[in-house]
């Protein structure tokens, strides 16, 4: 841990150099050629945190989409879960003279450096899911994560019957969506005293160390009646683990509405998920960069809403 903080401190670092002297950099990890959308003179770099998950490809979708529509060109990069590869990747942004730079924290706390380096630059970063500490950023565009804490503790309780044992699936420490959801979980379920949470831990939003960690807590933990975890990915993981007791002995509530975990929803695998529009993230997103890279005014916050699907209402969510 020591040494990942030295390393991201010393990326940091070099960021601002970089910034300063308005250099190119080196490589920054991207995909290679990253996306584009043609024309317009307004050049917009975006961050996010991983392509490997099908929730930020829809983000990604967003943006691009909206992007398009806006005739601003569009470079997007995927920093592969790496914080010092994102810090890479937002200098870069400023060498290739980017108006506006949007931020999809790989960690909250690590991206804090880049963003203020954008900032002495006179490069406005809108920060899209994620919060981002110790930076200034024009605006964020986020889901409410506290609130969908709150609904998928509510939820949980109504599917245990209002008792029973609960783990938590925690998503990638450091990022705010992982707290927030967190924190809003923690704050529902204290209205059901018969439901007592007995574990929480990191599976890093991760379908397969969601398996892993599942299995482990099976193993540790007899008893379990319920799981929240914090994203759909590591809720399917963690459905995997439960093989036949997954939506009957044990109900799991996934956080997202995913394609895969509304599938999962409807199949009853899956009790319910909290649904955000990643999509429709990315979009405003876009169009806060835009926005912003042209001096305009931009509201500080953009809360995009969240509703808890089941299978009550899943096929509204699964046909969109």
């Amino acid at each position: 841990m020591i040494k990942r903080t030295i390393s991201i401190a010393a990326a940091g670092a070099a960021l601002a150099l970089g910034l300063t002297a308005c250099g190119s950099g080196g490589s920054d990890g991207s995909s290679a050629g990253g996306s584009g959308a043609s024309g317009g003179d307004i050049k917009i770099g975006m961050s996010v945190s991983t392509l490997n998950n099908p929730y930020f490809v829809q983000l990604r979708k967003g943006a691009e989409e909206e992007a398009k529509k806006e005739g601003v060109a569009l470079t997007v990069t995927d920093a592969q879960n790496d914080a010092s590869q994102q810090v890479n990747q937002i200098q870069n942004f400023a060498g290739q003279n980017m108006k506006a730079i949007v931020i999809n924290p790989v960690d909250s706390d690590a991206a804090g450096p880049a963003v203020k380096a954008a900032e002495r630059s006179k490069i406005p970063v809108i920060a899209a899911d994620r919060g981002v500490n110790g930076g200034t950023v024009a605006q964020t565009v986020a889901s409410d994560n506290v609130e969908g804490g709150r609904l998928a503790a509510q939820e949980l309780a109504k599917e245990m019957g209002e008792k029973g044992k609960v783990v938590v699936l925690q998503g990638v420490p450091g990022t705010s969506a992982a707290r927030d959801r967190g924190q809003g979980f923690t704050e529902g379920i204290k209205a059901f005293p018969n439901i007592q949470v007995i574990a929480q831990q990191p599976a890093d939003f991760d379908r397969t160390k969601g398996l892993d960690v599942m299995t482990n807590l099976l193993q540790s933990n007899p008893g379990i009646t319920g799981v929240f975890a914090q994203n759909d990915e590591m809720a399917l993981g963690a459905v995997k683990a439960l093989g036949a007791k997954a939506g009957k002995e044990v109900k799991v509530i996934g956080f997202d509405g995913t394609p895969d975990g509304l599938k999962a929803v409807q199949d009853g695998t899956l009790s319910a998920t909290v649904a955000q529009q990643p999509a429709l993230l990315g979009q405003q997103a876009v169009q806060g960069a835009v926005k912003a890279a042209k001096g305009e005014k931009v509201e500080a916050t953009v809360a995009v809403p969240v509703k808890i699907v089941n299978k009550d209402n899943v096929a509204e969510f699964a046909g969109s």
